[in-house]
């Protein structure tokens, strides 16, 4: 198993389930300029090599994120900064179903703002 999967194979169902659905899903939205890196123990998404966003857990909120880079010029209240200076969460709630469509256009935005 690399380390990516790892990664996965650590988190219980049915978040492991959701997580690796919604990386897929992000890998296939630009299979030419997105790309999996393991940073920092975390798999991070890479549009063409610079940060993205990557999956975490809040022990705060008890449930799974996705945290946007730049996600400070991204004006959605359903984004959270705590503090945080360039990227904003959103929380992952296991219960609802997963907000696909705005996750893939939270992506597509972010990647104006990469310069390449």
């Amino acid at each position: 198993m690399n380390p990516i999967q790892e990664y996965f194979f650590r988190i219980d169902e049915p978040e492991r389930s959701t997580l690796l659905f919604l990386r897929k899903k992000i890998l296939e939205s630009d299979t030419e300029n997105i790309t999996e890196t393991l940073s920092f123990g975390l798999p991070f998404f890479k549009f063409k090599k610079k940060m993205l966003c990557y999956f975490y857990y809040s022990k705060k909120h008890k449930k799974h994120y996705i945290s946007f880079y730049h996600g400070d010029r991204l004006d959605y209240p359903e984004l959270l900064s705590e503090g945080r200076k360039k990227f904003k969460i959103l929380l992952i709630d296991i219960d609802e179903d997963l907000p696909l469509e705005f996750i893939l256009r939270i992506i597509n935005e972010i990647k104006q703002y990469i310069r390449t």
